[in-house]
């Protein structure tokens, strides 16, 4: 089985790619991560720059696991590249970071978080930066 990691370069992402890391080390088990972004923009800011995703891949080389970074920017939203990936990988859970976002908030911009939540086929553990 595989665990999928969202990873988005801000600390809810590090958060999510911190306790990947725990739970697959502690099910042994193969652990992907993803960076989606529709593309588009130079300043979209849930894309990993290339400095980030060295650093996330000197991460995941050094925690001694079977690993996998990708990264997609190929015009689909971070849902469906998530949701493809749970399909194709046989994901055991998949772990998203979240944010405080206020009410507002989520009725202008609605919620990637939430979407991922309400349409992916496997377990999903919601994680919070410190």
């Amino acid at each position: 089985m595989t665990i999928l990691v969202a990873y988005v370069p801000r600390p809810e992402g590090q958060a999510a790619l911190d306790k990947g890391l725990e739970i697959a080390k502690r099910r042994q088990e193969r652990l992907v991560v993803v960076n989606a972004s529709p593309g588009g923009r130079q300043d979209d800011p849930s894309r990993a720059d290339v400095e980030d995703v060295e650093r996330v891949e000197q991460l995941l080389a050094a925690s001694g696991l079977e690993t996998e970074f990708k990264q997609f920017v190929r015009g689909k939203d971070a849902v469906t590249e998530i949701n493809e990936m749970v399909q194709a990988l046989g994901v055991s859970v998949l772990v998203i970071g979240l944010r405080k976002r206020t009410a507002v908030g989520k009725l202008i911009l609605g919620s990637v978080a939430h979407d991922i939540l309400m349409t992916v086929e496997c377990p999903v553990l919601a994680v919070k930066a410190a």
